[in-house]
């Protein structure tokens, strides 16, 4: 929030709109934050054509997530099937009495039921520490900075960029333009780096939901081995899933330096593999 009022700030300088600009970047922040707040649920399932699990044909499923529930004391969630051979999983709603759980059709025909459970105990952490909702939040902040950057960059361009006579004047705006071009890159890696170290929260939270780490060790240890990619990726919902669904190193080295991983959403299994081995 504080990094969208400070664009908001940029913008109005280098273009001479006053606080109204502020007010204005202020007022697009929270509408967007209020609009996905209540509809982030819908838009996750709706972009990975999630559909309602039956009862009956997934009885295993709501065995499961019933038993996780009732141990840690949360309402049941909503749960979802996403026809896909890939095995994944992913949270969403906006707190754990509005929460949503899918799974692949991969992830049931792959996982036996200990292994199951630990992911689904993983996605339930999520609901439980309100990930879902840090993750939708920030989300959201990510794309009023880039809107606002993008309106910022038009106007320039467009020549709406006010003139000043000072050369004290000059290097402010100069600096605003530079954050203002700057800020979804770093908007963007802020999201990147809340998302991996929720991951790796809800990593740790579910084996004490479960009380068996090698449960979620298997588990990751076969979505690591698993070559398969979901079809129904997308960079907006990335951040959500138990496993990066994006294809990670498209016509280069997996052997990536360490700034590299500035740009993953989850941290690398190995390393949370490791993690989990230490418990």
């Amino acid at each position: 929030m504080l990094l969208v009022v400070a664009v908001g700030v940029a913008f109005s300088y280098l273009f001479a709109f006053g606080w109204v600009g502020v007010g204005v970047a202020v007022v697009v922040a929270l509408a967007m934050a209020w609009g996905s707040y209540w509809n982030s649920d819908k838009i996750a399932l709706r972009i990975t054509r999630a559909r309602p699990a039956d009862p009956h044909t997934y009885a295993r499923l709501y065995n499961l997530v019933e038993g996780l529930c009732i141990a840690s004391g949360l309402p049941m969630p909503r749960l979802y099937i996403v026809d896909d051979p890939a095995p994944n999983a992913f949270a969403t709603g906006r707190d754990p009495k509005h929460a949503a759980v899918a799974v692949t059709s991969g992830l049931l025909e792959k996982m036996n039921r200990i292994e199951l459970e630990a992911v689904l105990a993983h996605e339930l952490s999520h609901v439980k520490n309100y990930d879902t909702l840090v993750a939708t939040l920030a989300v959201t902040m990510v794309g009023a900075v880039a809107l606002l950057a993008d309106i910022g960059l038009r106007f320039l361009v467009f020549g709406g960029r006010r003139s000043s006579n000072s050369n004290a004047g000059g290097l402010v705006a100069l600096i605003s333009l530079l954050f203002i071009a700057l800020a979804p890159l770093a908007a963007t890696l802020m999201r990147y780096a809340v998302s991996r170290r929720r991951e790796s929260l809800a990593d740790l939270s579910a084996v004490e939901m479960t009380r068996y780490p090698p449960g979620l060790i298997a588990a990751l240890e076969k979505l690591r081995d698993d070559t398969t990619v979901v079809r129904e990726n997308n960079r907006a919902t990335a951040h959500l899933w138990i496993e990066e669904p994006m294809p990670q190193y498209e016509g280069g080295d997996p052997r990536r330096s360490r700034w590299s991983h500035l740009f993953d959403t989850h941290p690398p299994i190995e390393e949370r593999i490791a993690a989990l081995r230490e418990l």
